[in-house]
């Protein structure tokens, strides 16, 4: 039997991950995922070349029309922009003292991620 105070834990967990703030533990936590993430994207990818004796136009459209593939290319896309994130922030909290520069830095740099993952949305549906 599930307790109320465990559902709560639960909620709060999920709230505390959604949220804007910043927590040690989380983004620890978020860098190891995003990191196998994308080492299982790479294997794949790797595999792929290994095992396919000729690479044309028509395989490599044909592997990405996979909707697995879409998925799974997708995915790792999010988890790079995740892992920029926590990666520029540290770099940017370290490094460039002035609130108001990190502040605009921060912004620009995420924009950019964020411009990476919508023209990988395009690019990767336009298949």
């Amino acid at each position: 039997m599930v307790s109320n105070r465990s559902i709560s834990w639960g909620v709060d967990m999920v709230i505390n991950q959604a949220s804007l703030k910043r927590d040690g533990v989380q983004d620890y936590v978020s860098l190891r995922a995003t990191a196998l993430f994308m080492t299982a994207y790479t294997i794949f990818i790797l595999g792929f070349f290994l095992t396919t004796p000729t690479i044309t136009y028509e395989v490599w459209t044909g592997l990405f029309s996979n909707l697995a593939v879409k998925v799974f290319t997708f995915m790792t896309l999010l988890c790079i922009w995740v892992h920029a994130r926590i990666g520029l922030w540290q770099v940017l909290t370290d490094y460039v003292k002035a609130p108001g520069l990190r502040s605009v830095l921060t912004f620009v740099l995420n924009i950019i991620g964020l411009a990476y993952v919508v023209t990988g949305l395009f690019v990767l549906w336009g298949v």
